[in-house]
């Protein structure tokens, strides 16, 4: 039997090498040319949701966001101090202008309105014998049967006792008028708010603290501010009577501030609103929409059909099962809407849901 060598063994050996490196050789291609015939996947289908493109008039509206405020609010103090006696209406009811709201105990005021008239009582009595001794001595001076220095007394004392019940007049005027101060009625028509003060307690006079605020909330006004850019705007289409809207509720334009803010380059704007439903509430904050103008015959597509990319403004366009992606010209958007100038025509149809996962070569299925 033949042996083998050292030689031998590595020409066997390098020849086991080659043989094992062609057949991963073979295999890799052999992967290479499987992976060559695997179909490619088909493109997805995207389901979506579309919206014809309309035509239609368009109102033009400024938005901004209003605050609630009441036409008119009344803090009520007491004027007279004293203890607070009853209180005639229950918090946060509506009371009407000149109903009782408050009664402070009158008695030290009854008592001081008595004694002022007592005075007066008297002044008037010593002023009625001090004019009589005047007119007698009118007569006796003039036949000069007293001096001009008696006649000249007489006279000034008339005219002090005349003086004195002109004082006790007024004095009794006083106590009458803080006497009235004892009942407490509302200035307004209105709604109360919460007492700060119940009955039993004492009340000073012109205390800094209210007893309670009355709001009157029919009608109300709602204030809002819009940019100084919009001003043109504002004097040419605008008047005192120009509509407003607050959600569901209409009222009128009834302020423009005369000038404009310099800290925040806003003007405020007042509306009126009958608020007879009393929809709006004083301290609300609400969205305001004023026409300005109206825009006939606009082409209209819903808002959220609209999208924003490195170029600009574009929507997907429905062709058959396909879709385009087409930049338009935004005018407008106001509310659900999008005023289109450039890029669409009436009858389009576009994509207003789905967007996300749309291409220019996706296929889609409308939905719904």
């Amino acid at each position: 039997m033949k042996k083998w060598g050292g030689r031998d063994f590595y020409v066997l050996r390098s020849a086991f090498c080659v043989l094992r490196s062609s057949a991963l050789a073979i295999l890799v291609l052999g992967s290479l040319a499987c992976a060559e015939k695997t179909e490619k996947p088909r493109d997805e289908t995207v389901p979506v949701t579309v919206a014809q493109v309309v035509k239609k008039n368009v109102p033009l509206e400024i938005e901004a966001i209003g605050n609630v405020q009441p036409l008119s609010t009344v803090e009520i103090r007491a004027l007279a101090g004293g203890q607070l006696m009853r209180v005639w209406f229950k918090e946060g009811d509506d009371v009407a202008r000149g109903q009782m709201l408050f009664t402070i105990d009158p008695r030290p005021y009854q008592a001081t309105l008595q004694q002022a008239q007592a005075n007066l009582a008297r002044d008037e009595a010593l002023l009625r014998n001090a004019e009589s001794q005047q007119a007698r001595y009118d007569d006796l001076v003039k036949k000069d049967y007293v001096t001009k220095e008696e006649y000249s007394r007489i006279v000034s004392a008339a005219e002090a006792a005349r003086a004195v019940a002109a004082a006790d007049r007024a004095a009794a005027e006083n106590a009458r008028l803080q006497l009235s101060y004892c009942e407490i009625r509302s200035p307004i028509t209105g709604r109360t708010g919460g007492l700060k003060v119940y009955a039993g307690n004492l009340v000073k006079a012109n205390d800094t603290t209210p007893l309670v605020v009355i709001n009157q909330i029919e009608p109300v006004r709602v204030q809002f501010s819009i940019p100084q850019d919009q001003l043109a705007t504002i004097h040419t289409s605008v008047t005192t009577n120009t509509e407003v809207h607050a959600g569901q509720a209409r009222g009128t334009l009834s302020f423009i501030d005369n000038a404009v803010d310099p800290r925040t380059g806003t003007i405020a704007l007042k509306a009126t609103f009958p608020n007879r439903d009393r929809s709006l509430w004083p301290g609300q904050f609400v969205t305001v929409a004023m026409k300005v103008a109206e825009r006939d015959d606009a082409i209209v597509v819903p808002a959220r059909a609209v999208q924003v990319g490195q170029k600009g403004q574009y929507v997907y366009v429905v062709n058959g099962n396909a879709v385009e992606m087409r930049p338009i010209a935004v005018f407008r958007t106001i509310g659900q809407d999008t005023i289109v100038d450039k890029g669409l025509a009436v009858g389009e149809v576009v994509v207003t849901d789905g967007q996300l996962r749309l291409t220019p070569k996706s296929k889609i299925e409308i939905k719904g």
